[in-house]
Parts: C-alpha cells; structure tokens; sequence
C-alpha cells in the first residue's frame, strides 16, 4: 500500500506542475472581470477568491457581475450545484457532508470552487489556450525531461547503499553474528549483499553452536543454510553423546612454581587461577600458545617478601582480575596480558570480588564497604560508586545485561540483601528477615536469587528456602526449598530462564521450575555436600566436597559418569562443548607444600588440579587417555595419586577403539 501510495502521490504532483506551467500565462493575458465589483487583475482573482470562500456559493446575478451568456453557461453546473444551499446556512451544508461520509467537506468544497474558476478562465482566454497550443514542442518536452529527472533523484534518494561497499565484509559479518534465526532470515531479504552475508555458514554454525538445534525451528528453504543446520545438528549430536560417554579431550591446566592453588575462574575460552606465590595464571584454551598467560603482578607486591598469597580472581571475556591478602587488587587485559592495567589498594582484606560477565566492571568488598569500578569511553578505569552496608557484606555479585543502564550489584550482608546502583543515593534492601542469615547468592539478568538458613528457634519460620525476587519490581516472585540443610550454591544466570539448580548441604541436587515453584529434579549427589553447580536444558554437573565431579541426565534422574580428585570441588563452569572443574584445597601451607622440600610427590597432592574437558572431538584418540590407562607391565611404576590404581591396565590387542 506505501508504493502504490508514492506512485499516486508523484503522478498528481506530476500533473499539478504541469498544469501550473499551462496557468502562469493566463494571469497575464487581459480579461474580463466577473465576480464581485471592483475587483481587476491578478491582485483582483486572488481577493475575489477569498472573498468565494467567505460567503455562501450562490449562482451569480447577471445585473450585478455583468457576466455575458456564454459565461453564465459556462458556470451553470457551479450553479446548479449550489442552488440546493443557496436558502440554508453554510454549516448546515457542512455537517450533512459530514453524514455523507467526506472527512474533508470544507476542502472539496474549495477544490469545486477551483474547478469553476478554471473552466470560466479557459472559456475567457480562448486567445491565450491557442498561443499555448502553438508553442515549441521543444519547450515542453525539455519541461517534461526535468520533471522525470527530478522524480528519478528522488528515487535515487530511498536507495540506501547499508554497508554494501563502504563496510568490510569481515566486520559486517561480526555484526550479524548477534541475530538470532528469525532476524538473519529477514535480513536475507533486504539485498543481495546482505543475503550473502546473512547465508554465510560461520554465522549459522556460531548460532547453532550457541543456542543448540531444536527440530521445531523455523528454517529457510536456502540449500546452504539447509546444509549448514544439518552440519550443526550432526555436530550438536555428535556433541552431546560425547558429553554421555566422557569421549573427549581431557587436560590439567598446571603450574608448578604456582605452590597451592588458592581460586580458580573461568569465563568462555579463558581460565585464571590464583597460587599461594602470589602469581597469577591465565589460560586461553583455544590459543594455548598465547603470551597473555603470563601476568604480571604490580610493583608492590611483586617487591614484597614473602610476597601474599592471592584470595580471589575472576575473568570474563575482556579483564582478568585478581585480590590479594594484602588488599590489593589488579586488572589486566586478557588481549595483552603483561602489566596490569588498573591497579588500587583496600585499607583491609577483600573479603568478595565480582567481575560482571558481559562489560567491564569490577567490584570489590572490604568489610562494610563496597567498592565499583569501570572503564570509561577512552578505556581508563575510574571509581564509579562507594557505599558502606550496615553489616559486613558476605558474597557479592553483579546483575549481567545491563548495557547502558550503569552496573547493578547484588550484596549479601548477614540476613540483608541489598542492591547498590552508582545513580542512586544509598543502597535499597531487597531482602531482610531476621534471625535467617543468606548462605548463597546469585543474580540474572531480570532475577535476584538467594538461600537463607534456618536458625532452629522458630519452628515454623519457613527457613532453609531459596527466595527469588525480580529485578524490576523488587518484589519476591516465588519461594521454594524447604530443605533440612543449607543450601550452599545457587547458579541462576547460566541456566533456562525458568530453571534454577541448587546445591545443599544434605548431600542433593535439586533443580526447580520457578513457573510452577515446584521441584523438577533432587539428585543425591555428594556424601560432603555440594559445593558448586550448574545445569542446562538436557545436563547437570556437580561438585562435592568429598573432590568427585558428577554429570548428571536431568529428565532421567541418572548419572552419566563421574571424576574424582583429591581436593574439594570449588568451581564448576561448562559450554557446549567444554568443561571446567577446579579442585581447590583448604589448607594452604600443607607439610612437604614448599617447592625446596624433599617430598615432591606430597607437594603435588597438596597442590590442588584443574581439569579442562573438550568433548568437541568426533572419536577417541589415544593421547586423549590418561596416562595411568595406557600404561604396561613393561614401565617401572603405575601408581598414580589422583586414580589410587596400584596395578596398571592390562594392554590387549583390539580391547580399544584406538588400537
């Protein structure tokens, strides 16, 4: 309906100009008079108009124009037309063209007025109509080329060129990798380069790849995209049966002048770990190779002797960050690695560090005192916010997705939860019920979840449950849980919106539907407690206490398999296609834990594991095997601390797929 609009709309104006450029000699040719006495030329037609327009339309008086006979006739249609309002009012006949259904009754009232006048001009200046017959043909054929230039620039104008020649192809494609399905599907049809860049196959095995294929989605009938989400749902497949079957690449991320390992986090292809050195360690398992792994410490610390141990890191996507006993915190870039970046020193011990997932903001805790950092437009990191809580803040997060809206943190402080937002005053409680202090705290994009515990003085004061209140309004949204233990672990950002997985003390799993508030899985999972978990649509994995790693099938109920390790469980983190598990030892200055110590071996199982699992791989290879499962009665030894094997495998002919 537009175009047909545009096209009606450029034709009228089209014969508009045209029939301005036949009208501009008639003003200047002599004639008659008629109309209302006294009124002559051009400036008497325009007054005269006016003056129409102002009083009732009426069939002329020949004894007061002085109109000729022709002239009469000629208007007798205007006439008869107006003859029916002539003994009304002029409202009268507006309103009853109103019930007639014209919404303009006033306007077609004045373009009858102009048609009338026209036809009297045309009947009246029959000598000027004949020398406009006889101009040059040359004349109004240039008028008729200017006009369709002019309609053609203007065509040219609504033809936007996107990025089609100015933009590179590579960054446009970077661009159109954050659409979804549908979105890339509609962008298709816009234009032949943006067809080619919406049908490329990079951008439909990175969407596949992220959000997973469903059988009921919505596809085009393109043969490459076709071929692409069938390669994607053969990789999801071959992806997830490899999750069941523990096949896959398997990796400890060590470093053996790192002594005990202190706090491990991980964030896409990144993973940073902390020592009792006081250095720090970062990973980038997709470039193992990269020289940002070595990260420098400051001045200050790196002069100090002994030099503190490292109490908390986290990394996300664009910083690493690390806190130190002696207060001091730093920021490197996980591009450059090197010196860090931003560096600060707190009055006391850090007690949490939060780095938001998604953007460039760090918050720290000391006691009371809460502390926001960020990165402005040119890339310099400056204090946003500092607030000081009522109680001595506990755990701390920070709200992901939040985009141009500022940081918002989530603090745990005794039986207080409270949000700090740099554009308010003061910090705002969101939660607060005495005598049941928040165990576990963790904060989505539009939810804020935590576990409270029960104190035992109350019978029926509904503690030992997992509160959720929303973001938006700040009020709670359900309450489930009624657990004889703490809850020790929630994850709420990384799962399905409506799904929340908790880890507890009395040894479950448990996972809700916040929809329905009710319990969708309880899985008794670790005989010490669960110390770190997180879920997906189809999967669960779960760390204990006791140093086993548990993958779990959700709809069943049953365990895929398990890892075990020396130490606690403290860091679970998984993706498609990988696994990240940290085994992080309580005590940290362990006998035999110094690297000039006779007992090497002790060091070592003191020393705390990472564990990198790659389970992208399409089939099982031989060096994907740990070694104490390759070994043979020809090797001197086949012990191994972690397994606990005192008698190698027996090595048979064809028992393997790899042979």
């Amino acid at each position: 309906m537009a175009e047909d609009d545009l096209d009606a709309f450029r034709e009228r104006w089209k014969q508009e100009l045209t029939s301005k450029k036949e009208e501009k000699p008639l003003v200047r040719a002599p004639s008659t008079p008629c109309g209302v006495a006294g009124l002559s030329g051009r400036a008497d037609s325009k007054k005269r108009y006016f003056y129409n327009l102002k009083k009732p339309i009426s069939p002329p008086k020949p004894e007061e124009a002085g109109c000729t006979e022709e002239e009469g006739r000629a208007g007798g249609a205007g006439g008869e037309a107006a003859a029916e309002s002539e003994d009304q009012p002029q409202y009268v006949s507006i309103a009853r063209s109103l019930l007639d259904g014209r919404t303009s009754p006033l306007l077609d009232r004045i373009q009858e007025e102009r048609t009338r006048r026209k036809r009297q001009y045309h009947n009246r200046t029959n000598v000027c109509s004949a020398s406009l017959q006889q101009q040059p043909e040359r004349k109004v054929k240039r008028h008729q080329e200017l006009v369709d230039q002019l309609i053609q620039d203007l065509n040219e104008v609504n033809d936007i060129p996107f990025f089609d020649i100015a933009l590179p192809y590579e960054l446009a494609l970077k661009i159109f990798q954050y659409l979804d399905r549908a979105e890339l599907g509609r962008c298709a049809q816009v234009s032949r380069a943006w067809r080619v860049l919406a049908e490329d196959s990079v951008l439909w095995f990175k969407m596949c790849t992220r959000e997973g294929y469903h059988r009921d989605a919505s596809v085009s009938d393109s043969p490459c995209w076709k071929s692409t989400l069938r390669d994607c749902r053969n990789s999801t497949k071959t992806v997830c049966s490899n999750w069941k079957n523990r096949v896959g690449a398997i990796s400890q991320l060590q470093f053996e002048l790192g002594k005990v390992l202190c706090d491990v986090s991980s964030c896409d292809n990144f993973v940073v770990a902390g020592y009792t050195s006081g250095d720090v360690r970062l990973w980038d398992t997709l470039h193992w190779d990269s020289k940002a792994s070595f990260l420098k410490p400051n001045s200050l610390s790196a002069n100090t002797e002994p030099r503190p141990h490292v109490s908390h890191v986290q990394v996300n996507s664009i910083v690493a960050a690390a806190a130190y006993e002696d207060g001091s915190v730093d920021l490197w870039s996980t591009g450059t690695g090197g010196e860090p970046i931003h560096h600060y020193q707190s009055p006391g011990r850090i007690q949490a560090l939060a780095l938001s997932p998604d953007s460039p903001v760090l918050g720290t805790a000391v006691g009371p005192d809460v502390r926001l950092d960020g990165a402005d437009d040119r890339g310099y990191w400056r204090t946003s916010c500092q607030a000081r809580m009522p109680k001595t803040v506990a755990s701390l997060v920070l709200v992901p997705g939040r985009g141009q809206l500022g940081p918002l943190a989530a603090m745990a402080a005794g039986e207080d939860v409270l949000l700090l937002d740099p554009q308010d005053d003061e910090p705002r409680t969101l939660h607060s019920v005495y005598g049941h202090p928040v165990t576990c705290l963790d904060a989505s994009i539009s939810h804020v979840a935590l576990g409270v515990k029960r104190t035992g003085w109350a019978m029926n004061d509904g503690g030992n449950k997992i509160h959720v209140y929303s973001l938006e309004t700040g009020k709670p949204d359900v309450c489930v849980g009624s657990s004889p233990g703490d809850f020790t672990c929630i994850n709420l950002r990384d799962g399905s919106p409506h799904l929340l997985v908790c880890g507890n003390k009395d040894r479950r799993v448990r996972v809700f539907d916040l929809r329905a508030g009710s319990s969708v899985a309880s899985l008794y999972a670790h005989h010490l407690g669960v110390t770190s978990v997180q879920a997906d649509d189809w999967k669960i994995v779960s760390g204990g206490g006791e140093g086993l790693v548990c993958v779990w099938e959700m709809r069943m109920g049953a365990k895929l398999w398990e890892m075990h390790n020396r130490h606690p469980v403290r860091h679970v983190r998984f993706n498609t296609s990988t696994l990240v598990t940290a085994n992080i030892p309580d005590d940290k200055s362990p006998r035999g834990a110094c690297i000039t110590d006779d007992d090497l071996t002790a060091h070592r199982r003191h020393r705390g594991v990472i564990c990198h699992y790659d389970f992208s791989e399409d089939a099982l290879s031989q060096d994907h095997i740990l070694p104490i499962c390759r070994s043979d009665y020809t090797e001197s030894y086949g012990y191994n601390y972690n397994i606990s094997l005192a008698v190698p495998y027996d090595r048979l002919s064809g028992s393997h797929l790899s042979h």
